[in-house]
């Protein structure tokens, strides 16, 4: 869960909630702080994550690698200096929020659903730049309570494009490289951020790179990482500019989402057709994937919306 939205009687019912369990908390965070305990039901499945990375995720193999590696590297370690924080830049449709989904439930038993899992969208909970003091506050008690009760949460931050500046920054504490903060040892938790920002970049790219004949699995994250970090860190516009959680080095593991190709689309529309249980049926296949429009004009290599469009238009070619 995140905290409630944007008026203030929801921020003050929010900060009322984070203060009255503070004694259990305290008593939670010496336990967390000097023990094993706070696992609350964490159960990684890498062998079993990886497995759906490959046969689900669509037209992205550095997204599987890095996830995997930065996933795999982080839960090894019994002792972590820091939690993992890693951020996903692409345009719409890429398989954002799909893979952010696919890991929390690679974790937790209820995935998106667990209680230790919670998840943050500023059109949602912080809309009124007018209350961003208040938002930092409730957003520092909201992580500081939540980890005091489960070492190993998850915390997801949506739409990291459209945060107010500055915002994001009131979570650093939480974020390096120390034993505990606020009297709750952190070090294990998962912050997450998805961001639209760089897709643009991203997509420019990769059709300089597909022009110049280089297959996308022979893409790395140093061909696309200097352009994410210029669309994205130097941004006026985007909740990472200026952040100190860049200027401290704070994002361990950087995920770039590359357009998806019309082959790429169809597989998508396959996945689809299946989930629903429907007949895979090659012309709807086919058509659908043609009423989706591409990118550039001329070309037309990439799908200008990924596969987000998929789903609502195949019962139109049924």
């Amino acid at each position: 869960m995140a905290p409630g939205a944007a008026a203030a009687p929801a921020l003050v019912l929010l900060l009322a909630a984070a203060l009255r369990p503070a004694a259990a908390w305290d008593l939670w965070a010496l336990r967390c702080g000097f023990s094993a305990d706070c696992e609350c039901g964490f159960g990684p499945d890498l062998r079993g994550l990886e497995y759906g990375l490959a046969v689900s995720l669509v037209g992205q193999p550095l997204v599987r690698q890095q996830v995997m590696r930065g996933l795999r590297s982080f839960l090894e370690n019994q002792h972590p200096v820091k939690p993992l924080v890693m951020s996903f830049h692409g345009s719409t449709g890429t398989g954002k929020t799909y893979v952010s989904s696919m890991l929390v439930h690679s974790l937790f038993p209820g995935g998106l659903r667990s209680p230790y899992v919670h998840q943050f969208s500023p059109l949602v909970h912080f809309p009124h730049a007018e209350h961003i003091e208040q938002y930092k506050e409730s957003l520092k008690r909201w992580i500081q309570g939540n980890l005091t009760v489960c070492g190993r949460s998850v915390f997801l931050f949506d739409e990291m494009d459209k945060m107010h500046p500055g915002l994001i920054d009131v979570i650093i504490p939480f974020l390096g490289p120390s034993w505990v903060v606020y009297g709750t040892n952190y070090r294990k938790a998962i912050f997450i951020f998805i961001s639209n920002a760089g897709g643009e970049q991203i997509n420019e790219m990769t059709l300089d790179l597909w022009r110049a004949r280089k297959d996308r699995e022979e893409i790395s994250l140093q061909d696309l990482e200097p352009a994410i970090s210029k669309a994205v860190f130097e941004n006026p516009q985007s909740g990472f500019w200026k952040s100190g959680i860049i200027n401290d080095h704070l994002i361990d593991v950087v995920v770039p989402f590359l357009p998806l190709k019309r082959h790429h689309v169809k597989q998508c529309v396959v996945n689809e057709l299946v989930q629903q249980g429907l007949e895979v049926r090659p012309d709807v296949v086919q058509e659908v994937a043609d009423s989706i429009p591409y990118f550039p004009e001329e070309e037309k290599i990439f799908s200008s919306t990924g596969c987000k469009t998929v789903a609502s238009r195949i019962s139109f070619f049924l």
